[in-house]
């Protein structure tokens, strides 16, 4: 009989954190809420969110002392100086964990909750806790019960043009890179971090999409080469890459005379029949484009940072959009790499093996998101740091996609892939020069 009522007991607790987790909302969310609602007076005290309020009062103060030795006591009515706890509003839950919203007490900023997110997430035994701030006077506390990265489930892809899901943010949502509206991108991550791996989930998304695909693969082509029947072109050496990025600059220059032409302000104005086709460029280890090995090459590299640069300036306009790899990037590979950073508003730093990458992918967004991308440990591949089109940023993990996947999709898809000579002959001939270029540049 024990054995039997201590099995049961086994069980029934089973089955309680079975529907804590499956049916959270229902089971779970209300107790948390209660709870967090009933502690939050302490857990404010003690995080330093409270203030100092001056408040009238009955209080017991000494009198005069009596004959027989006692202090006798009166109520006085005066200020006294109280701890005012800011008004929290009735937790909600989401799919991880809950929401609250807080209103702020005078004096405080929504970075002063940042800075405490740690010390909530302990004072609530959650994962973590992140901070927004959806207007002002209001912040709003996301508590995660537990990581959602550890376990990331394949999603649906997308069926929208130059628009991939390739894994999931914290928050449960899925991790898109969109290229119309982010068009260009800079990723960061040293070995085995998981870049590769992004740039793989990127290829099988893009693969069933009428869009060219350009690779500079600077690793001698041992990363791009085998997707090479869905790639419109190859560069493998610095050499082949000043040529094919002098041919997307005369690409660019081509679909920017159509556009004038016909009244567009970019190729997304014009009609169907005549618009096209969008370049998506893949670039991995971006610091081989930089780098010199004596001053024979200082020409070389010169031209190289001023094409590429070109490129991310103009390009989103004309349907040319950039994605950026890179284990070490740092202001020391020189200005046209911190130019060329400035481009892309969307940054994804994996775990870095220094500080300056981390900084320089991060470093300009907000000093938390450089913090979080240096705690990412090694045994998370894939996990990453994100900094997307909604201004915010967020931890998120791509999808596991092995390099035979990303094989596969490459060979299913290679009817789709258009030629580099028909992309680039098709265009009209331009009037444009690389003169007129920099005079609208620097316009």
């Amino acid at each position: 009989m024990p054995d039997l009522s201590h099995s049961l007991l086994v069980l029934a607790t089973a089955l309680a954190i079975l529907a804590t987790w499956r049916f959270w909302p229902m089971v779970g969310y209300p107790f948390t809420a209660l709870s967090v609602r009933a502690s939050w007076r302490k857990v404010a005290l003690g995080c330093g969110l409270t203030k100092k309020r001056a408040r009238w009062a009955f209080t017991l103060t000494p009198g005069a002392l009596v004959s027989t030795g006692t202090v006798k006591v009166r109520r006085r009515f005066r200020r006294i100086a109280v701890d005012t706890t800011p008004w929290m509003r009735f937790p909600l839950p989401t799919r991880h964990g809950w929401r609250v919203t807080v209103h702020l007490l005078e004096g405080q900023i929504p970075d002063d909750y940042a800075q405490v997110a740690e010390r909530l997430a302990h004072s609530w035994g959650v994962h973590a806790v992140r901070v927004s701030s959806p207007r002002p006077g209001r912040v709003v506390l996301s508590a995660v019960i537990r990581d959602p990265l550890m376990r990331v489930d394949r999603l649906p892809p997308s069926e929208e043009l130059l628009k991939v899901t390739v894994g999931r943010l914290e928050t449960g949502a899925p991790w898109v890179i969109d290229f119309r509206t982010v068009p260009h991108w800079l990723s960061a991550g040293a070995t085995q971090s998981g870049k590769s791996n992004l740039a793989n989930a990127l290829i099988v998304g893009l693969a069933p999409q009428l869009v060219a695909l350009v690779g500079f693969d600077l690793k001698g082509g041992v990363e791009f080469t085998p997707y090479l029947p869905r790639l419109s072109a190859l560069a493998t050496t610095r050499t082949e890459s000043v040529g094919l990025l002098d041919d997307l600059v005369t690409l660019m220059l081509n679909r920017m005379d159509l556009c004038r032409r016909t009244g567009a302000r970019n190729i997304w104005q014009l009609p169907p029949a005549v618009r096209p086709v969008p370049v998506v460029v893949l670039v991995d280890e971006l610091a081989e484009l930089y780098l010199m090995a004596d001053r024979s090459e200082k020409d070389e590299v010169a031209h190289t940072s001023t094409t590429l640069l070109r490129v991310a300036r103009l390009g989103r306009a004309f349907g040319i959009y950039l994605f950026c790899c890179g284990q070490r990037i740092g202001s020391d590979l020189g200005p046209g790499v911190t130019a060329l950073r400035a481009q892309c508003s969307g940054r994804i730093c994996h775990r870095v093996n220094d500080p300056e990458t981390a900084t320089m992918t991060l470093g300009d967004l907000d000093p938390a998101a450089l913090v979080s991308a240096r705690a990412i440990p090694a045994e998370t591949p894939g996990v990453a740091i994100v900094a997307s089109q909604d201004g915010q940023w967020y931890r998120a993990r791509s999808f596991h996609v092995s390099e035979a996947t990303a094989e596969h999709a490459a060979w299913m898809y290679a009817d789709l892939t258009p030629s580099w000579a028909e992309i680039t002959a098709h265009t009209p001939a331009t009037e444009f020069d690389l003169a007129d270029l920099d005079e609208l540049l620097t316009a």
